[in-house]
């Protein structure tokens, strides 16, 4: 689509790393391209390195993964998970399949991550687990959240989804759970269409975690010349991805620095350029505590009202912009009412950060001249 002779500025356009179409041949060419291959390890081992985790499963997406985690906590029906409201439906999605029931907290207005002030009212004696979300790949605030967990024996769950390269007080984000989703859908820093990984932080839930990859069976083990044959032992599903999938990961993975500095250039860029504009206008931008450091997943507005998002947003598509908004609560979704329970309080942060929120567009292969563009998309636009 073009507006006035120009093509119209995606909200998001996948990046193409330096080796991906060489690697997804070589993938190819190796002559199997099932899980579990050469490029399978060698993702893995990348994501690793980049994470601090000990323990990586690579899976076909963030929402299998979090489903693995459901697993290996041994949910029952009836148990409670407690989490965000403010989230994608995935992070609910896993554990009220395994018949727990999710128990959604309010969001903080500034980062828009849980209010960790809020967990504690949340919790019953039917809580087996947290669930965090850090929005935007800004941490939540981790020691409040871990210490709650540790003294009422509770599992920590991260959905990193946005959060690969983000830290918090210098330790990176996916490290502090005892497992933490990560997200390679195409709309993420570095992608591979669909796709995902399990990082386990816990030792003992490895060797399951593998068994629930594989359908159920110890065939990770059989191949590893372990056990002389491999046999159903435990429930589980086919989460393994193919290894041409995890060959584009890998090269976009050694490339993750420089599709980073890419990023943190348009991010910091907007945040620059429309501090002033967002002041005058009663509009908030990204929040950015100290001691967090974050990847520039994305990048944020908050408008004044409802009213105000609807037509900025439509502003902008007639300046030929794409922006886009973001999650509507899951304590109010139909399905959220039917398998969930909304933690004391309500979540009313949650309900009008819904209908603000406003993000731009933000990928790697956005070049200055289309910085400006949405830059003087944004500065047009009178708050009324």
């Amino acid at each position: 689509m073009t507006i006035a002779g120009q093509e119209t500025i995606p909200f998001n356009r996948t990046y193409m790393s330096e080796n991906e179409l060489g690697y997804l041949a070589q993938a190819l060419r190796q002559g199997s391209t099932c899980g579990d291959g050469p490029f399978t390890r060698r993702a893995g081992r990348l994501l690793a390195k980049l994470t601090g985790a000990e323990h990586v499963l690579l899976t076909t997406s963030c929402t299998h993964a979090l489903e693995m985690s459901a697993f290996l906590l041994d949910l029952r029906p009836g148990d409670e998970v407690i989490m965000p409201s403010f989230t994608f439906v995935s992070t609910a999605n896993a554990y009220a399949l395994r018949g727990a029931v999710p128990v959604f907290v309010d969001c903080r207005p500034d980062t828009l991550n849980v209010d960790e002030r809020l967990i504690e009212a949340a919790i019953t004696d039917r809580t087996q687990a947290v669930v965090i979300v850090h929005y935007a790949g800004v941490a939540c605030e981790m020691e409040t959240i871990t210490e709650i967990c540790d003294r009422y024996g509770l599992a920590l769950v991260e959905d990193n989804a946005h959060g690969l390269g983000g830290s918090y007080r210098g330790r990176p984000l996916g490290s502090f759970g005892r497992m933490a989703a990560q997200s390679f859908h195409s709309t993420k820093n570095v992608q591979c269409g669909e796709g995902g990984a399990l990082l386990v932080n816990d030792a003992d839930l490895v060797t399951r975690a593998e068994i629930i990859r594989e359908k159920g069976t110890d065939r990770s083990r059989f191949f590893r010349g372990q056990v002389d044959k491999y046999r159903w032992v435990d429930i589980g599903s086919s989460y393994l991805p193919s290894d041409v999938l995890a060959a584009q990961l890998t090269s976009q993975l050694e490339s993750f620095d420089g599709i980073q500095a890419l990023r943190h250039a348009v991010w910091h860029a907007y945040h620059e350029r429309l501090a002033d504009w967002a002041a005058e206008n009663g509009v908030s931008q990204p929040v950015l505590p100290e001691g967090c450091a974050h990847p520039a997943h994305l990048y944020y507005l908050l408008l004044p009202d409802l009213r105000n998002r609807q037509a900025f947003v439509a502003h902008l598509a007639e300046r030929g912009v794409q922006a886009t908004f973001h999650y509507q609560p899951l304590h109010t979704a139909p399905a959220g009412t039917r398998y969930g329970r909304t933690a004391p309080g309500g979540c009313p942060v949650t309900e009008q950060v819904a209908d603000r929120l406003v993000r731009l567009p933000l990928f790697a292969g956005l070049d200055e001249a289309g910085v400006t563009r949405v830059a003087e998309a944004v500065l047009t636009y009178e708050v009324r």
